[in-house]
């Protein structure tokens, strides 16, 4: 039994099980990464922390297209594979390769010709924002190598290869953390770069994964001939791709114009404000991350089972992801509750960041078990092609809810009050997110029913 066909006939637990562990592995890797990274930075000077936290939701823009699109092609790829649709689903894969390279060019232009701009409406020291520049044209202007890499991954993963995926984190990874303090602090005779140093640490790491992940894509996978010369363009293809991936850009752009928000809004009460927002993004990535991992191995499980019509399979493959996803959070609320304090000096040591973050974090962290249910129906969405189902839930989520909260919350109450405004987010998106399950299960899923051979 290969890898495609274990999608449709494994015990779903175990297929999840093994399909996700190395996901997650590599994801808490990366986790591993963006703390080491910080920390490292935060060492360096509270300026460059603050300088690096700005220049972050351009980061999460370069992600959110990224793994958008990326996303749409993983759907494609495992819809088409369940339904039998071999070839389609190789050209669904050549597809994604090019429009990873266009995002990544497109991306050279904004963050060599935006960023100043873009930086300046959020400081006006000129310290922060020379180290925030400097730190965007490479992390954001380079950020082609990381399009390939991640586009590489969610092929490979389309087709239940998920060992390969994992070593490219653990490569990327591993060469970031190796170069970060030889770069940032000038050791072993390069000169001191600070958070240029940084930049430049973080893009020959991508570059070290994106190998990776072009080698095992053409040359060492058996699943999908990805040849380039087979490529014949179509706007049909790349039409399906976004169905899914377009909603999927923008829900994780939603997240990027939601940081950019609350950075102008904590801004106004303090600088400390600002790296307390970051250092919380930072630090929960551990606890994100590796249910990021569980939906990576869930979705093509999920994708692969609603196009072969396989009802039972399919929602099986959601409870277990749930199950999980909540038994993660869990353990991530209880961390945050009991040593926020020692999570925030693992960054520095400034009295004035532990007094403004240890109340934060045990607030923000009130939302997380809301957060496993919202992430794990998103995958459903995606999976079965529902792209504007989790773009709904989460522009009313970032958006429609978190903003105006903390707006609101901050001018009633104060700074201590504004972090309230993500427990309360996520009490409203749960709503919403079910009922948007519900409908779409009553007028699709519950009907869904197996596809026979010649069809």
């Amino acid at each position: 039994m290969n890898q495609t066909e274990r999608m449709g006939r494994e015990h779903v637990g175990r297929l999840i099980l093994s399909m996700s562990a190395p996901a997650m592995i590599s994801m808490l890797i990366n986790a591993l990464y963006n703390i080491v990274d910080s920390i490292f930075v935060g060492r360096y000077s509270t300026d460059a922390f603050t300088a690096v936290s700005l220049v972050f939701p351009l980061q999460q823009l370069v992600i959110a297209v990224a793994v958008g699109t990326a996303v749409g092609v993983n759907s494609l790829i495992a819809r088409r594979l369940g339904a039998r649709m071999h070839a389609e689903a190789e050209d669904a894969a050549r597809h994604g390769i090019v429009l990873a390279v266009l995002s990544g060019l497109a991306f050279m232009l904004i963050g060599f010709g935006f960023s100043r701009p873009f930086l300046s409406a959020f400081t006006a020291n000129p310290a922060v924002l020379e180290q925030a520049v400097s730190y965007s044209h490479i992390a954001v202007g380079l950020s082609l190598f990381v399009m390939i890499s991640i586009m590489c991954e969610k092929i490979q993963q389309a087709t239940g290869n998920m060992i390969i995926p994992m070593i490219q984190g653990i490569v990327g990874t591993v060469i970031n953390i190796a170069l970060d303090p030889i770069m940032i602090f000038g050791l072993l005779g390069c000169p001191e770069m600070g958070v240029r140093g940084a930049a430049i640490a973080t893009i020959i790491g991508q570059i070290g994964g994106m190998v990776v992940g072009v080698y095992a894509v053409f040359f060492h996978q058996k699943a999908l001939d990805c040849s380039m010369c087979r490529l014949k363009l179509s706007i049909r293809t790349i039409l399906e791709i976004y169905q899914v991936g377009l909603p999927g850009i923008i829900m994780q752009s939603v997240v990027s114009v939601m940081t950019s928000g609350l950075n102008m809004i904590l801004i106004s009460y303090s600088e400390i404000a600002v790296s307390v927002l970051g250092l919380y993004f930072k630090l929960q990535t551990f606890v994100f991350m590796p249910v990021f991992g569980l939906n990576q191995g869930a979705l093509p499980v999920m994708g692969y089972n609603y196009g072969a019509g396989d009802r039972k399979r399919l929602m099986s493959a959601y409870r277990v992801t749930v199950a999980a996803a909540f038994a993660i959070m869990v353990t991530g609320l209880i961390l945050f509750q009991t040593i926020p304090d020692k999570m925030i000096r693992l960054f520095n040591d400034d009295p004035a960041l532990l007094a403004a973050g240890v109340p934060a974090l045990k607030t923000i962290s009130l939302s997380f078990l809301g957060a496993a249910f919202g992430i794990i129906n998103s995958t459903l969405f995606q999976a079965i092609g529902r792209g504007m189902a989790s773009l709904i839930v989460s522009v009313c989520r970032q958006l429609g809810i978190i903003l105006p909260a903390a707006w609101i919350l901050g001018r009633l109450f104060g700074l201590h009050a504004i972090w309230f405004a993500f427990p309360i987010a996520e009490i409203g998106s749960f709503f919403i997110s079910f009922a948007l399950l519900y409908r779409i299960y009553q007028k699709e899923l519950k009907h869904l029913q197996p596809r026979t051979s010649e069809e």
